[in-house]
């Protein structure tokens, strides 16, 4: 049996200083486009034992959504270190420091989860 392939592809616009203007990116196995003000892509290279990263954002992107941005990846992060390790211990540091830094950054309050 062959193994199922996938592509996803984005698209990026960039204004007259090679600034992205706009980000789409679209799912082979998804009819629909996606439109997003920011994608970061991290690809890790096992031989080199580097990562890799694609980081993009729109000239609209606000500072205010580039920091729940920042905030929802941590907490993304945290989750997937979790199944791909099965470590409870550091992944709720990571959501704690998560959640420290959204206190900080001041898009949560105190306690606030």
């Amino acid at each position: 049996m062959s193994e199922k392939q996938t592509n996803i592809q984005f698209n990026v616009a960039l204004d007259e200083n090679q600034i992205p203007s706009t980000i789409t990116w679209k799912a082979s196995d998804n009819d629909e486009t996606g439109a997003c003000d920011a994608a970061f892509l991290t690809i890790w290279d096992s031989n080199e034992k580097n990562t890799l990263r694609i980081d993009l954002w729109t000239k609209d992107m606000t500072i205010d959504d580039m920091k729940i941005f920042f905030h929802q990846m941590m907490l993304s992060m945290s989750d997937t270190y979790k199944r791909a390790t099965g470590d409870e211990a550091v992944s709720k540091d990571m959501k704690e420091f998560a959640f420290a830094m959204g206190e900080k950054m001041e898009i949560l309050k105190k306690g606030e989860d």
